[in-house]
């Protein structure tokens, strides 16, 4: 974070309240930090580094109880060395005084024991160092016993001299660098200070090989000859360059402040610039610490991407830091502190991308910790960049950032963590978030209704309801886009051991259960929620009322199997329109009369068809039982129910002031130039028996004829009749119908008195009906889909014509509804119940006034007239017997 931070901030500024006059080392120090890019860069990475070794630590000290550096009083004072010296005994190679020099001065040890202390001591102070945690550092080393070590660690008085604007602030105006320096000259001390660390850390190394104390000194003096060895993983090897470049280029900044600074800085450029030969050559000849920081300089990187060689593959280095550098975290590590987002967002993408040839492109694919990170740092990259991104560098940010937390999105929805993915759905870019948030939806179609209502918070919760401009996807689109995708065609496998018609009609189901996304009581919390909730019942409704038309033609079979869609539908929107009716104040600006009145009108319909289906089940029952062995009480349910049946059609046949399914409204259209009427259809081509017929081009050739010959040649030619059927490109057993006209007064334009859909549903009804001239007698097309629309002569849809499919579905169902009434009638005669006046559905039929009689059929007028000459005959029959 801190990398990125510095990628879209840049330097930090410091406060003009810390500034002292005269200046300080320190001060300077943070000024030329804070201005130079390389440097800044290697502050960040110190930083960066430090904070992640820290936070390892305060995790272990969680984890185990321990904190590192815990030790007794005083476990740095040799007391074993003490105890022997006390005892009068004397060895060459053991110490003869106590004190921190005499080691180096006597060229001798102290004993084992207390030197194993002391390195397990110096352990602990580098650890604390490689954390950033100097203070630390000090205290353990004061509290074992070794106070002067704390001294050499932070000389200056204690003060943190840390090159950063925090370290500055921190020590606030504190004037004894400032009296320091008055005396002796700016950058003296501090010069003198890296120099004797630098012989320390040389002398140990040579008197006791690698050790952390060579270590420890070599990290204030920029060593890195002593500094890498000790260094066994990645981050450490990189903390310790970063800082070491990190403090030179400070000593070079400082040495140019010094009386003649500008031609030692000049020798230093040279020497920078100059091969690794001439470098060693004049470190040696400048071992003194005026010449300071010569005697490190050829040690450090010149570049970034020097540092990241030298890890690679540098002579100092671990094997296992070079080993480390081929990880894919040091990788990311590595793009990081290049600032190179664009190659490290490639990078993270080919590590999770799925592969070519996988076919199922929503499994997540890869590491999912390293999904998980990708889409953080996408996230992260956009949020701090986002004035600042140029335009090749956001189309990349954009579009593979786009890929990952798309992965991201899939990886949490394989996991069922619905609620989450609405969090980084919303982030990208509109096309793949209606896309992504469809598919999901369609998964999930037939789950618990707790898993679907979590993820129908996740999108109206981080979405915008309605379209608000092209970077944003809306909850409105979505929706929309799984409406339209549950009534399409899809590719199918059959299951041989269902009638294909059954499954069209089972999936009927799968149709109505979209509906149920819409049926959600949105959370209370999002913006404008009452309208919303409104907006949501009105586009049920409207969907709704399409899949009821749909459903009620193919169920016009007379089983007892219900229709289960519609039933579903009618379920999933109990609720809401039980809400609705308890605040009623919400649709004071919606005109929701005529969805609702529809609805109505097919819940009206569909209970009178759930009557009559009761009806035909116990009929159906009660005929596999000898009349002789048929209780009474059986008897009774029949006649129950066929009474509940008859009250139910009339109920629904006999309203006057609202015929069923006729528009409320006077919906007139109106226009200028010419326009058509288009009728779309996916349908089934199913026999008497139910089973399908598997269309080829002959059929399709035939039923479009015997559809223009279901009208004159002179309607065809007036009303520029087109008519195409061809079998549909994702269902082999599936046809699609268009057909096309020129609307006209009374038939698309102006009022729509007849209610009946025009002549475009007067011919597909003959097909629904199984009574098309010229076609194969009995076959009826069972519809998939069906829609109805205005369009101009270019054959641009405009708009819906609903008009025409409402008429169709009356053309259908009343007829029928009014053939299963007299059905029942003549069950009930024949079977020995009282006869029962149907004068008033003859009138119904007969009378100019509701029209119902150019809805029959010639065949269902056939039937009619039948079923009324077979209830006479029981009638009559029934009659003679009382007598």
């Amino acid at each position: 974070m801190r990398l990125l931070r510095g990628l879209s901030c840049g330097n930090e500024d410091i406060p003009k309240d810390i500034y002292l006059y005269p200046t300080t080392s320190h001060l300077e120090a943070c000024q030329f930090v804070s201005n130079d890019h390389t440097a800044q860069l290697c502050l960040r990475v110190v930083q960066w580094l430090e904070g992640l070794a820290s936070k390892a630590l305060d995790l272990e000290s969680k984890v185990r109880g321990s904190h590192v550096g815990t030790y007794l009083p005083s476990s740095g004072i040799w007391h074993h060395t003490q105890r022997f010296l006390k005892k009068g005994r004397s060895d060459a190679d053991t110490v003869r005084h106590l004190d921190f020099d005499a080691p180096t001065r006597e060229h001798a040890h102290q004993l084992p024991d207390d030197k194993k202390q002391d390195n397990l001591l110096l352990e602990d102070v580098w650890t604390l160092l490689r954390a950033g945690r100097l203070d630390e550092a000090c205290d353990i080393c004061r509290s074992a016993g070794q106070p002067w070590r704390a001294a050499t660690l932070r000389p200056f008085g204690g003060l943190d001299l840390f090159p950063s604007c925090e370290a500055l602030v921190k020590n606030g105006k504190n004037r004894t660098l400032q009296a320091i320096e008055l005396e002796n000259g700016i950058g003296h001390q501090w010069r003198l200070w890296r120099w004797a660390s630098y012989c320390a850390s040389e002398r140990i190394f040579e008197k006791d090989g690698r050790n952390f104390e060579a270590a420890v000194y070599a990290a204030q003096c920029s060593n890195l000859r002593r500094l890498l060895p000790i260094c066994t993983d990645w981050e450490s090897a990189c903390w310790a360059m970063a800082k070491s470049w990190l403090d030179v280029l400070v000593d070079m900044e400082l040495a140019r402040l010094q009386p003649g600074g500008a031609t030692h800085s000049k020798s230093y450029g040279d020497d920078v610039d100059g091969s690794p030969e001439q470098i060693e050559g004049t470190s040696q000849s400048s071992s003194g610490p005026e010449n300071w920081p010569l005697q490190v300089l050829n040690q450090q990187p010149r570049h970034l991407s020097a540092l990241l060689q030298k890890l690679h593959s540098g002579d100092a280095v671990h094997e296992a830091v070079m080993r480390g550098c081929k990880e894919q975290q040091r990788q990311i590590e590595v793009k990081l502190m290049e600032g190179n987002i664009p190659q490290l967002l490639d990078l993270i993408w080919s590590w999770i991308a799925p592969a070519e040839d996988d076919q199922n492109v929503f499994r997540p694919h890869g590491d999912p910790q390293m999904i998980r990170f990708g889409a953080h740092l996408v996230l992260v990259l956009r949020y701090l960049l986002a004035d600042e991104i140029k335009d090749a560098f956001k189309e990349k940010i954009m579009t593979v950032g786009d890929f990952i937390l798309h992965m991201y999105v899939m990886f949490l929805f394989s996991k069922q963590h619905e609620e989450l993915v609405g969090i980084y759905a919303s982030q990208l870019a509109r096309h793949r978030c209606i896309d992504l948030f469809a598919h999901m939806m369609e998964l999930r179609v037939n789950s618990s209704v707790h898993v679907k209502h979590k993820i129908f918070l996740s999108a109206i919760e981080y979405l915008p309801f309605s379209p608000c401009d092209d970077s944003k996807g809306s909850f409105e689109e979505i929706i929309e886009r799984v409406l339209s995708s549950s009534r399409e065609t899809k590719v199918r496998k059959y299951d041989n051991t269902l009638d294909v018609a059954e499954q069209h009609r089972l999936q009927s189901l799968q149709k109505a259960m979209v509906i149920q996304w819409l049926c959600f009581t949105p959370p209370s919390t999002i913006p404008d929620v009452a309208v919303v909730s409104v907006k949501l019942l009105l586009r049920a409704l409207m969907h709704s009322n399409i899949l009821f038309r749909e459903f009620a033609l193919i169920s016009l079979w007379r089983v007892p199997a219900m229709p289960i869609g519609a039933h579903k539908l009618l379920s999933f929107l109990a609720e809401p329109l039980k809400q609705l009716s308890e605040n009623l104040d919400a649709l004071e600006n919606y005109d929701i009369s005529e969805d609702l009145s529809e609805f109505q009108d097919w819940s009206e319909y569909y209970s009178c068809d759930a009557t009559y289906r009761k009806w035909l089940k116990i009929e159906q029952d009660n005929a596999d039982v000898s009349a002789v062995e048929l209780s009474q009480e059986e008897k009774e349910r029949a006649s129950v129910a066929a009474r509940e049946t008859l009250q139910s059609a009339r109920s629904l046949l006999l309203v006057k002031e609202h015929p069923w399914l006729t528009s409320r409204e006077e919906n007139m259209y109106e226009a200028m130039e010419p326009i058509f009427l288009e009728l779309h259809a996916s349908a089934l081509l199913c026999l008497p028996s139910g089973e399908c017929i598997c269309p080829d081009a002959t059929i399709c050739a035939t039923l479009m004829s015997a559809l223009y010959s279901s009208v004159s040649e002179e309607v065809v030619l007036e009303r520029q009749l087109m008519v195409n059927v061809a079998i549909s490109s994702k269902d082999k057993y599936c046809i699609e119908v268009v057909l096309r006209c020129l609307a006209i007064e009374g038939d698309g334009l102006g009022h729509h008195l007849l209610n009946d859909g025009g002549i475009l549903a007067s011919m597909v009804a003959a097909g629904f009906k199984g009574e098309l001239a010229r076609f194969q007698v009995g076959v009826t097309m069972e519809i998939s889909r069906l829609d109805a629309w205005y369009s101009n002569k270019d054959g641009s849809l405009e708009g819906p014509a609903s008009y025409i499919v409402r008429g169709l579905c009356r053309r259908c169902c009343l007829p029928e509804v009014i053939l299963r009434c007299m059905q029942v009638l003549e069950s009930v005669v024949e079977s020995g119940g009282p006869p029962e006046s149907h004068d008033d559905l003859i009138e119904l039929i007969t009378s100019s006034e509701t029209g119902l009689l150019h809805l029959f059929s010639q065949q269902q007028l056939q039937e009619f007239l039948f079923l009324e000459r077979e209830y006479s005959i029981c009638c009559m029959e029934q009659q003679e017997v009382d007598e």
